[in-house]
């Protein structure tokens, strides 16, 4: 195999190729993220999912999926109809989600202005020449970006935990970053002037009049080849103005616990914004995917009133066709007799203003 070939299929696979697949773990010699107690989901040195089910995929297991499956190609661009401007802030009763692409969104709530993983980067990769190429730009242009006060990064995915994104709100918006525990170190080696507050499962962190809760979800991390699950993952839930906005960058359904742990601590949650794509061939993705089948469950797990997608139609990560998440998000609505209204598909550069 030439070359350009081998990097082609490698550079392009599932969550950048070997730097983020859910392998097993090396052996316990400590992390080099974080040090801690040992709890219910931290061994002294790897996090875990504590009601873990199903088998751990090997290095075998992904050599496998790489050359045995057949991807659907993706057009090279997927555009949208119009970049977003929001408004510098949203100081009214109501709150505004704008949708950037992949993982990436804008909430604008209680006055305060709040990016979810954000993206801006042309690669997923921890490569600039190869991996994952966009092929749609943020649907918000960096210059067009109102002042950023918060950023919560869920995990370390090179797809969600973009540095040199980080980098640039930093020297722009000196924002407020909140991300599981281990994360800083990471960030703060890139960007040490960032000001980075993490936390566990079950604590949150209170920035002006907006409450963010860590949550569980059902996941996992990596930044290289030696240092899988060193670092935490999580979900969010963004509390202001008697509101909650649930954010999950990505999980697998591991029969449900997760979701069913966020609805059980957060009554009356508003609206989730929920991942809906990179989940093909089911035999690898499933234990740390969701499909949109498994996505509209987790909504009525979490009993969520109202759910946004996104992780689609931005990274070719996974075997799908680009409009194949929400093809089967249409199904599964339509199964379990909702409307397209409860869970809204947005484009980038599209925003939601939502009251209760």
């Amino acid at each position: 195999m030439k070359r350009r070939d081998f990097l082609s299929l490698m550079g392009g696979t599932t969550l950048m190729g070997l730097f983020s697949f859910p392998l097993k773990a090396r052996a316990a010699t400590g992390s080099r993220y974080y040090k801690g107690p040992v709890s219910d989901h931290f061994d002294g040195t790897h996090f875990f999912n504590p009601w873990e089910t199903g088998h751990i995929k090997t290095f075998m297991d992904f050599v496998k999926y790489r050359f045995t499956t057949k991807r659907t190609s993706w057009p090279e661009e997927f555009p949208f109809a119009h970049f977003d401007k929001p408004p510098i802030r949203n100081d009214n009763d109501t709150y505004r989600v704008s949708y950037v692409g992949h993982a990436s969104f804008l909430i604008q709530i209680a006055g305060m202005n709040i990016l979810c993983d954000p993206m801006w980067s042309e690669r997923a990769s921890p490569f600039s020449f190869i991996g994952p190429k966009r092929v749609n730009p943020p649907g918000i242009k960096f210059e067009d970006l109102p002042p950023i006060d918060i950023v919560l990064i869920s995990h370390n995915h090179y797809d969600h935990l973009d540095l040199a994104t980080l980098k640039n709100l930093q020297d722009t918006f000196q924002p407020q970053f909140i991300t599981p525990l281990g994360n800083d170190v990471i960030i703060k080696d890139h960007v040490p002037t960032a000001n980075v507050t993490t936390g566990d499962w079950y604590e949150h962190v209170d920035v002006g009049a907006v409450r963010i809760h860590l949550e569980p979800t059902h996941h996992w991390s990596a930044r290289g080849t030696n240092d899988r699950r060193e670092a935490l993952w999580a979900s969010f839930v963004i509390e202001a103005q008697q509101r909650k906005i649930v954010f999950i960058g990505d999980t697998g359904f591991g029969n449900g616990h997760a979701a069913r742990i966020i609805g059980e601590r957060h009554k009356d949650i508003d609206l989730a914004l929920i991942p809906i794509g990179a989940y093909e061939p089911r035999w690898f993705m499933s234990n740390y995917h969701i499909n949109p089948a498994e996505a509209v469950e987790i909504k009525n797990l979490m009993r969520a009133k109202k759910a946004i997608a996104h992780h689609w139609g931005t990274f070719q990560l996974t075997d799908e066709a680009i409009t194949k998440p929400t093809d089967d998000l249409n199904i599964a609505l339509q199964q379990r007799k909702l409307s397209l209204d409860d869970f809204i598909v947005l484009r980038p550069g599209q925003a939601e203003i939502l009251a209760s």
